[in-house]
């Protein structure tokens, strides 16, 4: 059997944001979304959430403010109070050592509970970026989930291949970014066996990030193993209230919307034989 989670990130990043989810579930494929407690447009995503869409929470430990009222000064710039903006230099500073576990603890957890306090139940988690992909980050949030008692994560680790992103050059940087950091894939599997967590057996779409379109959405669909995967997408409504965030992902975000709510990605599921389902039915 074949199972794909359609998972919206970013939910809580503007009205027009949350505005895209919303009608990428109701009227299209999407069948989760991760909400980000520090996200400009926090409120109205809480208000216009609907029921049958399951909600997790986007930890963002970058390009962000923190949200716990303790202090963070590992994760922190000490001039302005934000978190790191460059994933690069994150990393840099995750690998060596230089982030406390116990900051990533506090932070991640305080996140968690302001949806839940918000009235939100957090069926997962997943990170900005997918900082959980470094063993340095995983294990505190990670603790901060089970205490939160939430039971499940995002595996970060893909399936996406060579052939399938070949002729797009614009993405081979990534692709060979995200096989280097495959080396920490068993890491993780173990960590989150440990927890007693639940994951998919991967994502789909973190590759293509930006590049998602009905093209590439059909050679996902075609490569999927057997098992439980999601797909990670960015559906979204390019507008003035967009412009005036720190994202990369503008008109992309139309374009996964459409994608998203068409009846060819609906003809596409049917037609592979994958069956839908949210992080509520892991």
């Amino acid at each position: 059997m074949r199972r794909l989670i359609v998972n919206a990130d970013d939910f809580g990043l503007t009205a027009g944001v949350n505005r895209a989810i919303v009608e990428a579930h109701s009227q299209g494929i999407v069948t989760s979304a991760t909400l980000m407690a520090g996200g400009s447009a926090f409120r109205d995503a809480v208000q216009v959430a609907p029921e049958s869409m399951s909600i997790g929470c986007h930890v963002l430990l970058v390009d962000g403010r923190p949200v716990t009222s303790l202090p963070v000064p590992s994760l922190t710039n000490t001039s302005s109070g934000e978190f790191e903006r460059n994933i690069s230099g994150f990393a840099a500073r995750a690998l060596s050592g230089r982030i406390a576990a116990k900051e990533i603890e506090a932070e991640g957890g305080a996140q968690i509970r302001k949806l839940q306090a918000a009235g939100v139940k957090v069926s997962h988690i997943d990170t900005h970026k997918h900082t959980h992909i470094f063993p340095q980050v995983l294990r505190p949030l990670l603790a901060a989930a089970r205490a939160c008692g939430v039971r499940a994560i995002r595996n970060p680790y893909g399936k996406i291949g060579w052939g399938m992103i070949a002729s797009s050059p614009r993405l081979w940087k990534r692709y060979w970014q995200t096989r280097a950091l495959h080396v920490f894939a068993e890491k993780f599997r173990r960590a989150v066996g440990d927890a007693g967590m639940v994951t998919p057996d991967g994502s789909l779409g973190i590759v293509l990030t930006g590049a998602l379109d009905e093209r590439t959405f059909q050679l996902v669909l075609e490569s999927i193993p057997e098992g439980t995967w999601e797909l990670v997408c960015h559906p979204g409504h390019n507008d003035a209230e967009l412009d005036k965030v720190r994202t990369r992902l503008r008109e992309s975000r139309e374009t996964e919307l459409r994608l998203l709510t068409s009846p060819s990605a609906r003809q596409i599921l049917a037609e592979s034989g994958v069956q839908l389902i949210s992080y509520d039915d892991l």
